[in-house]
């Protein structure tokens, strides 16, 4: 069986560097240009993976190269693909990536063949989600099928981590999450507050709607927790000596953060595990590059010690 089940987009993303954000209508010159493996939910899953978990997606993908694309990189990294579907005559997800000067980015995401997983999918899976220790899954897969899997990690008594993005999350879901993962931005809009509200605020309007913990992606200020009934968490971000760009970082934390749940760390322990990995990620080009072993998130950790 698998410590971790990761309901998963997949895409290829498809990468411009650019100087800035472009403004509406303009037409700019990139710099570069690639194609390279991601989506939310299988970024988080390699991360997880290099994190040491056993690790699993369950997932749908197109009988196209960007298909083909994803079979090879989930065999590189040893996650276990046995309910992944392939699916007739559909293409596999797309995601258009303008990465600027400044290591930010943005980014549009078309789903294709990802859009087809549902609930039928999850219970065909049902036996590996129930025996697994964690269960994540991002917005961009559809809802149904998260809330199948939660439902049945909430059943079987493993934990289930969301990152919400796109920031739509239903109160349906946010009852069956136990630890949410939204950057500043994210948390804001998921609480139903203006993106400017108090971080505080949307934290407590989380804790009320069901959700068991808020652990918040701060970018290069680290992070911080919430929990029902104690005072907020943080941790300070970590100065890298160079920043390529932050494509990913999200989903390694969260990706780091499920495998040392599912290793039983407790949620300040892997927290910490998490920022370090985040902080590993955005050295390194694109989603995956950058993606941080268990062994070098240690000697990360470990040089704060000394």
């Amino acid at each position: 069986m698998v410590d971790v089940v990761c309901v998963a987009s997949w895409n290829a993303d498809l990468v411009s560097r650019v100087e800035r954000p472009i403004a509406r209508g303009e037409t700019v010159l990139a710099r570069s240009f690639a194609i390279s493996p991601g989506g939310k939910g299988s970024n988080a899953a390699v991360a997880c993976a290099r994190q040491g978990a056993q690790t699993a997606v369950l997932a749908r993908i197109g009988r196209d190269d960007f298909g083909r694309m994803a079979l090879a990189l989930w065999a590189r990294e040893g996650v276990d693909i046995r309910h992944v579907e392939r699916a007739e005559g559909e293409p596999s997800g797309v995601a258009q990536i303008l990465v600027f000067d400044d290591g930010d980015n943005s980014i549009a995401v078309a789903p294709g063949a990802g859009a087809g997983l549902s609930e039928v999918h999850v219970e065909a899976a049902r036996v590996t989600v129930g025996a697994s220790r964690v269960v994540m899954a991002s917005n961009e897969v559809p809802m149904a099928a998260t809330l199948a899997a939660f439902r049945i990690a909430r059943a079987a008594g493993a934990t289930t981590l969301l990152n919400p993005a796109p920031a739509q999350t239903p109160a349906e879901l946010l009852a069956l999450v136990d630890v949410i993962t939204p950057n500043e931005t994210e948390l804001c809009r998921v609480a139903g507050l203006a993106d400017d509200a108090s971080l505080h605020d949307a934290a407590q309007v989380m804790l009320r709607s069901g959700v068991g913990a808020v652990l918040v992606t701060l970018g290069a200020s680290g992070c911080r927790l919430w929990q029902p009934g104690q005072p907020a968490q943080s941790i300070s971000g970590w100065r890298m000596p160079q920043v390529v760009d932050t494509v990913g970082a999200g989903d390694t934390f969260t990706g780091a953060l499920a495998a040392a749940l599912a290793r039983g760390a407790t949620l300040a322990t892997a927290m910490r595990r998490a920022n370090a990995a985040a902080a590993l990620s955005v050295t390194g080009r694109g989603a995956i590059d950058g993606m941080p072993s268990a062994a070098q998130v240690d000697a990360l950790l470990e040089s704060a010690e000394r």
